[in-house]
């Protein structure tokens, strides 16, 4: 609604300016002839039947035209009327100095065909014909006033009415031209509102969008992001400090190498401040005037999310065909070992190997059940609660469970209340994988530290478990999450990645935030709950 009501004000708006150029050429106009009266260099036939009619029209012309500018700039009439009023005085003053100059001789015939002219084009329809023939009145009077009068020694009525033909063949081409000028200007500013309103919806699905947009100039600086960029970079206002510093610490290396051999147009980084892990994909806007880089931003966690359903699906298939291949005849062997090693016959020595027979039995069937269990895990169901409260519960279950003094494992929470939004049970698992691998390696007292807490920076809820054991080499870390690695003979390799495939259906970041000679840190950060609920 408010497109319309301003439509209107714009296009009178284009109008008024029009006018007010047409008063500039009648200013020009009376200034030249005020020039030259008062130089008293008037060339014939300017002046010639009465020099002093001409000197007063001439003053007079100048002092209304600029008159009439003033009345444009305030608007003070109404468009329609103010035009009406400009022809009739351009006529009246034209036909005093063409009566003063020796009548239609004189030229000043051309210059009533030029104020006929912008009249009709500047307001068609009816006034323009009337305006032509007030003219044409004017030009016939004049030659019969000269007649009656006999001021002149000759009158021409065939060229007056030549000239009266002329005012209405300008009034017509002049409504034709006008009419043709509207149509384009009401497609132009059609055009103009579909653009703007393309251009509104396009700002709308870019803010709306997921992915984190910035457009950067040439040197690299920020020109346009999105609400999802900021979100991403935790820029809180329209400063663009943060975005900058994410640029220059982050981005700027890659995409001068993706300019140079254009080759890899993404990457993938890692803030420290915040431990989060994003993707970035560049693409080159060339112009007139060189390029804009567009560059998009998309969480990690949310794109291993999506991945995670095919993942899933393949698992699944997987975790079938091995259920079906692997574990009868796995059992059979487990099922002839036992009743082997019960044999009176056997001797020590083979049931020494029944028994290494069973154990990798049971660890076999062991990695089948965790691939199993992949496999089945349907999708997250995720429900809010509150964290510090779990946390309580979980420790307490996990020493009862194993058995263990209460100080093995001390709990820190930084904040009185933390909520989260994820599957308790995919917690769970991923909780007691993490601690259990934190127990074995750890052997003081407390053996493991849970730090709980809301991020300063981000504002994400994050635990840390941190244990006391001798840490893991480099090596070791760049597998640590890889499917059926492991640095233990009887370990399956899957724990870990089954705690990383599930913080990556629930959009929780797992991380290994150190390793050291004095102990190992791994660390969940949990996504805002309102994202996280807008997402799903």
């Amino acid at each position: 609604m408010n497109k319309n009501k301003q439509h209107p004000v714009k296009h009178s708006q284009t109008n008024w300016t029009a006018l007010q150029y047409f008063n500039i050429y009648r200013i020009l106009l009376s200034a030249m002839f005020v020039v030259l009266i008062s130089l008293g260099q008037l060339p014939e036939p300017l002046g010639i039947y009465d020099v002093k009619l001409f000197s007063y029209v001439g003053y007079s012309y100048l002092i209304i035209a600029v008159f009439l500018h003033i009345l444009i700039n305030r608007q003070f009439f109404r468009y329609n009327l103010q035009i009406a009023l400009h022809a009739v005085i351009d006529i009246f003053m034209l036909s005093l100095m063409m009566y003063a100059s020796n009548g239609l001789s004189s030229g000043f015939g051309m210059l009533i065909v030029i104020a006929v002219a912008g009249a009709s084009i500047l307001r068609a329809g009816k006034i323009s014909i009337l305006i032509a023939a007030i003219a044409t009145l004017a030009v016939l009077g004049h030659e019969v006033y000269v007649q009656f009068s006999r001021f002149y020694h000759s009158v021409n009525y065939i060229h007056a009415g030549i000239l009266g033909a002329s005012f209405f063949f300008t009034a017509i081409i002049g409504n034709l031209l006008s009419a043709r000028v509207k149509q384009t200007e009401a497609l132009a500013e059609q055009q103009a509102i579909e653009i703007n309103e393309l251009a509104r919806l396009n700002e709308h699905i870019v803010q709306r969008m997921q992915s984190g947009i910035l457009v950067l100039n040439q040197k690299l600086d920020a020109l346009l992001f999105n609400e999802s960029a900021k979100a991403l970079l935790k820029q809180k206002d329209s400063d663009t400090g943060k975005i900058n510093h994410f640029i220059d610490q982050y981005l700027k290396k890659p995409i001068q190498d993706w300019i140079q051999d254009n080759t890899k147009s993404n990457v993938i980084v890692r803030i420290e401040e915040s431990n989060i892990e994003m993707q970035a994909s560049f693409i080159k806007l060339d112009s007139g005037q060189g390029y804009q880089l567009l560059v998009f931003l998309e969480d990690i966690a949310l794109i291993r999310q999506k991945a995670q359903q095919l993942k899933l699906a393949s698992l699944g298939r997987l975790a079938a065909s091995i259920a079906h291949e692997v574990r009868n005849p796995l059992g059979a062997i487990n099922h002839a070992g036992q009743l082997l090693k019960e044999s009176d016959s056997i001797s020590e020595e083979d049931k020494r190997l029944t028994d290494i027979i069973n154990n990798h039995s049971v660890r076999v069937n062991g990695i089948i059940e965790n691939v199993l269990d992949l496999g089945r895990r349907q999708q997250a169901t995720l429900d809010e609660f509150e964290l510090v409260k779990w946390l309580k519960q979980f420790v307490y279950e996990l020493l009862s469970q194993l058995d263990l003094p209460n100080d093995v494992i001390k709990l820190k929470s930084y904040e009185v209340e933390l909520k989260v939004k994820m599957d308790r049970s995919q917690l769970h698992q991923i909780m007691w994988n993490l601690c259990e691998n934190a127990l074995r390696y750890s052997h003081t007292v407390p053996a493991i530290i849970i730090h709980c807490g809301e991020d300063l920076e981000t504002k994400r809820t994050y635990i840390e478990i941190e244990d006391f054991g001798g840490g893991m080499n480099q090596e070791v870390q760049d597998q640590l999450f890889e499917p059926f690695f492991t640095t233990e003979s009887q370990g399956t390799g899957l724990g870990l990645y089954l705690a990383k495939e599930l913080c990556e259906a629930n959009q929780v970041n797992l991380n290994l935030v150190s390793s050291t000679k004095s102990g190992t840190t791994f660390k969940l950060t949990f996504m805002h709950i309102n994202k996280q609920s807008q997402l799903n």
